[in-house]
């Protein structure tokens, strides 16, 4: 697999470069070397590096909520592939869902890499637009490698453009060595973006700063014994600085209303500190410039009432938010009603109780095609950035007032009364309503060293079908995709606990 990538990430990069909406010229008959001529094709290459973004909403919602008390799938055939990943199954090895969270950022890497590898005075001869460039491409290399360090512990690390057989010699790294190329991206990023995002779903010094702390973070969570996100050490003081440089630069703010975040009319609003962007192109069919992430959430059955086009989640592999999730939201909670629909009538006027997901859905705004929504993704929320902070107040002993007001202003504006004396449990059950769908979830309860816990208690009560196996430290990182140990005998050692 990884051959193919690395011989195809020319035509790859040209094939997805130039999107309509940008009025770009076709590149598709122009080989790698007449390409980068200028900074024009510099920024549709760069074009291409983010169109591999289009993995992420789909991944962390899968690999993320979908696995998390949040979600529970009752359904007992195994045909669907989110059914073995939500039940902790074994036999994860030729699960589709592995192999698209495995090689689509090493799409955007390869495309990254070759950015770099071209980019020089001679072509971009402005130092300040090349700076812009470089750092751009190394925040969303550094994202790509922060997504398969989490869903996967160590990865082979490609920092520079490989002939396939050089790539068949690169085992994987440790996870310290994959963060180490992750901080030093984006070190580089904070210190060559502007301080301002130049347009809208592109980094900034700023957006660089809050995926730092972010990974900072991740990284002082438990090992839990395993090869996985968190290494056990001690980095929350230089998230924490961080996260005060981004809540300082007085460039985000809190929204007052809920689903403003979330609106296509209001996109990019003042709590968005970096979504994946996506078109609504109500003018033709699927040209894969919007989001399918909302028909991944609603019934099948309820879309053919509801919407002018196919799709949804059969009924065989129904993703429900779980009991428990249901019942912890608090009356006239306002994410309720915006994230989940409880009940509704299906084709025959009966009354249906299973509750689904529609917090991406914008119905205001339907789409030609089920493809194609034009709902951004959030990847970092300035709610987030406050909400870390208070996580790591409460870790460290600091000032329990403020970490009381951070949680009181999300409650607030969800319509709900203040907390007193905050502790980490009643943060993380505030992150779990207010981050929920977003794909936080399962990497939350990861970094705080709750996860096997928080999982088997839940599912000693909500599975009340027998399908969620046992949670364990090994099931903190997925499998190696079998595709990937094919490449070439012994080259990577499968992750512990997956056969």
């Amino acid at each position: 697999m990884k051959n193919r990538i690395i011989v195809g990430v020319l035509a790859l990069l040209l094939s997805t470069a130039c999107e309509d909406e940008l009025y770009q010229a076709p590149i598709s008959n122009r080989s790698s070397a007449e390409f980068y001529r200028d900074a024009a094709d510099f920024e549709q290459a760069i074009v291409g590096v983010y169109n591999a973004l289009k993995y992420h909403s789909q991944s962390n919602f899968y690999l993320s909520e979908v696995r998390s008390d949040n979600i529970y799938i009752t359904g007992l055939a195994g045909v669907r592939d989110w059914i073995p990943v939500t039940n902790f199954s074994r036999t994860l090895v030729t699960n589709s869902l592995m192999q698209q969270a495995w090689d689509e950022p090493y799409v955007g890497i390869l495309r990254a890499n070759t950015v770099l590898d071209k980019l020089s005075p001679d072509v971009v001869p402005d130092a300040a637009t090349r700076n812009a460039m470089e750092g751009e491409v190394k925040f969303l290399r550094a994202l790509f490698y922060f997504d398969l360090v989490r869903f996967f512990g160590g990865v082979p690390i490609f920092d520079e453009v490989l002939t396939p057989t050089q790539a068949l010699e690169i085992p994987r790294s440790a996870p310290a060595e994959v963060y180490n190329l992750i901080e030093n991206d984006l070190i580089d990023a904070i210190s060559m973006l502007p301080q301002t995002s130049s347009a809208a779903g592109k980094p900034s010094s700023v957006t660089a700063k809050a995926l730092l702390a972010r990974t900072y973070l991740t990284m002082s969570g438990p090992d839990y014994g395993i090869s996985g996100p968190g290494l056990g050490v001690d980095r929350k003081s230089e998230a924490l600085d961080l996260l005060n440089e981004v809540i300082a630069s007085g460039q985000f703010g809190e929204v007052d209303d809920y689903a403003t975040i979330f609106k296509s009319e209001s996109e990019n609003n003042a709590d968005i500190i970096f979504a994946i962007q996506n078109i609504n192109d109500g003018n033709s069919g699927d040209r894969g410039v919007g989001t399918v992430l909302p028909t991944l959430m609603y019934h099948e059955s309820w879309a053919r009432v509801n919407l002018p086009f196919a799709g949804g989640v059969p009924s065989d592999g129904l993703i429900l938010p779980s009991d428990q999730l249901l019942n912890s939201y608090e009356p006239n909670d306002t994410r309720d009603d915006f994230s989940i629909l409880r009940s509704w009538v299906d084709a025959n006027g009966a009354t249906s109780t299973q509750a689904m997901i529609i917090k991406f859905m914008d119905q205001e705004n339907l789409p030609v095609d089920r493809f194609n929504w034009g709902t951004d993704f959030p990847v970092i929320r300035y709610t987030d950035v406050l909400m870390m902070k208070a996580e790591i107040l409460i870790q460290t002993g600091g000032n329990q007032a403020e970490v009381d007001n951070i949680v009181n202003n999300v409650r607030e504006r969800a319509g709900l009364e203040p907390l007193s004396n905050v502790d980490l449990e009643m943060l993380l059950e505030e992150r779990r309503k207010e981050f929920f769908a977003e794909g936080l979830r399962f990497h939350d309860l990861v970094r705080t060293g709750k996860v096997v816990d928080v999982i088997n208690e839940w599912t000693a009560v909500d599975d009340e079908a027998g399908v969620v196996n046992s949670m364990e430290p090994n099931f903190i990182i997925y499998p190696i995709h079998q595709n990937q140990l094919d490449v070439k005998e012994d080259l990577y050692e499968q992750n512990p606990g997956y056969n």
